[in-house]
């Protein structure tokens, strides 16, 4: 079931095609063979900036979720341990051949497994991004439950991703598509308050990103203890 945004808020009130698990894989099993040249272009400054602000952090151990074909692998410095993770077997052949086609070492897994199940331990990285992965899954504040429950109290979490405009005529756009969900394999109409709640999210910095800022880099301080995290999820 797709996560809801607060009763009234501008993309409430309006159709939107639930995405399930299933849908998610059919989706991303169209788009691996082509997703680098449709979407590689137009996301590469989100991922560009994610994958710095993550090398500039303390920490080493580093779960990408939603790895996807791997584009932002060899962006990261070589001192992190990165695994990746995504629901998609396709895209994920498509990073295994990238990591090794450019002998990317620092990269120590990439799993297929649900964001919103994730069969890691309690507290077991020091950082998790999500680039373009929110809007993806079925339900973002699993989502966003299980990211803080498996990074360390005091860790970080990451998000880039495209939130919905609040009107104008990108929000008229984004609204028309919302019953696209299921064929897109994403929520055009996603808001931020369909991942997280702001007053309590320990957010450091939001900032929008190129092009034109139709994307947004959402940084987070992990502060909650994963015992009450993972009670929240349930």
């Amino acid at each position: 079931m797709s996560a809801t945004t607060p009763q009234g808020s501008p993309a409430h009130h309006h159709p939107r095609a639930a995405l399930d698990a299933d849908s998610v894989r059919d989706a991303y099993r169209r788009w691996a063979n082509v997703y680098d040249a449709v979407f590689g272009g137009i996301s590469a400054f989100g991922r560009r900036r994610a994958v710095a602000a993550v090398n500039q952090l303390p920490g080493t151990a580093v779960l990408e979720v939603g790895v996807g074909t791997g584009l932002a692998l060899p962006r990261y410095d070589r001192s992190k341990r990165v695994t990746g993770i995504d629901l998609s077997r396709e895209m994920l052949d498509k990073a295994r051949e990238r990591v090794a086609a450019e002998k990317l070492t620092h990269v120590d897994a990439l799993l297929e497994m649900d964001a919103e199940a994730m069969a890691f331990p309690d507290a077991s990285f020091d950082i998790a991004v999500a680039m373009f992965t929110a809007s993806v899954v079925p339900d973002a504040r699993r989502l966003f439950a299980e990211m803080r429950r498996v990074v360390r109290p005091g860790g970080r979490l990451l998000f880039v991703n495209h939130f919905a405009a609040e009107d104008g005529p990108r929000w008229w756009v984004e609204r028309t598509m919302a019953p696209l969900s299921r064929v897109l394999g994403w929520h055009p109409d996603f808001a931020l308050a369909d991942l997280l709640n702001p007053e309590d999210a320990n957010i450091i910095s939001v900032e929008g990103v190129p092009p034109a800022g139709l994307f947004t880099l959402v940084q987070l301080r992990n502060g909650v203890a994963a015992a009450q995290t993972r009670a929240k999820a349930a």
